[in-house]
């Protein structure tokens, strides 16, 4: 069955170029002029994947996003043609999985979304889980948990944790996660956004009130570690 796809953006041409690209390689894509239209779509049918821009009529994509992430886990995809790290740096916090800016080559954007589903196949049940500290990580259950409660991660930073508890105690380069976790390589997403999804799963977990601490490694990576106090 084809993955379906949904892509906001008020500009026309985008869309027809978007919509193009992902039908030729095998998705199948609906598009819309507006966040809140394609906000309203999703409530009454999910999609695989979600597509948007951030300057739309109506609520913007990032109030989109965050809405979107109170009831979904759905990838999604933000754009932008603002050159301001803030304007990504909040796609992220919102609960963004990855952006590109605009002008973007749509090849570009088949691969993102192409590894943005793939990470979701990799995470389908199989049974097994790991636990460091207080923090159990299943893949069985696709969640995290500190002391049994859920402590609320989105799929990007629930694959990010994951590849540092299977190295618990190790320091991951922000190379391999970019690897692991974005399937691609570093040439193609800023580091920073590594750094942004380690910030958001700091939250999350000193918000559950967990012992266990994403500690960075200057000029390499990160690791996990138990407070002791």
């Amino acid at each position: 069955m084809k993955k379906l796809i949904y892509a906001a953006d008020d500009e026309k041409d985008i869309l027809e170029v978007i919509k193009g690209f992902l039908e030729n390689s095998g998705f199948e894509v609906r598009t819309f002029d507006t966040g809140d239209a394609l906000y309203k779509a999703f409530l009454e049918v999910p999609c695989d994947l979600v597509v948007l821009d951030i300057m739309m009529p109506g609520n913007d994509g990032l109030t989109i996003c965050k809405e979107l992430r109170r009831i979904s886990d759905v990838p999604i995809v933000i754009l932008t043609a603002k050159e301001s790290e803030t304007d990504h740096m909040r796609g992220f916090m919102l609960g963004g999985d990855d952006y590109l800016i605009k002008p973007f080559s749509p090849s570009l954007l088949v691969v993102r979304i192409q590894a943005l589903l793939r990470r979701v196949e990799m995470s389908n049940p199989s049974h097994s889980s790991l636990t460091f500290g207080d923090i159990t990580y299943s893949e069985d259950v696709h969640d995290a948990l500190c002391n049994g409660k859920s402590i609320g991660l989105t799929m990007t930073e629930f694959s990010l944790l994951g590849c540092l508890m299977k190295n618990a105690g190790t320091a991951v380069s922000r190379n391999e996660l970019l690897d692991n976790v974005w399937g691609i390589d570093n040439n193609d997403i800023e580091t920073r956004v590594t750094d942004e999804t380690v910030r958001r799963i700091r939250r999350k977990m000193r918000n559950a009130e967990s012992h266990v601490k994403i500690t960075a490694i200057w000029g390499y990576g990160y690791k996990l570690e138990v407070d002791d106090e």
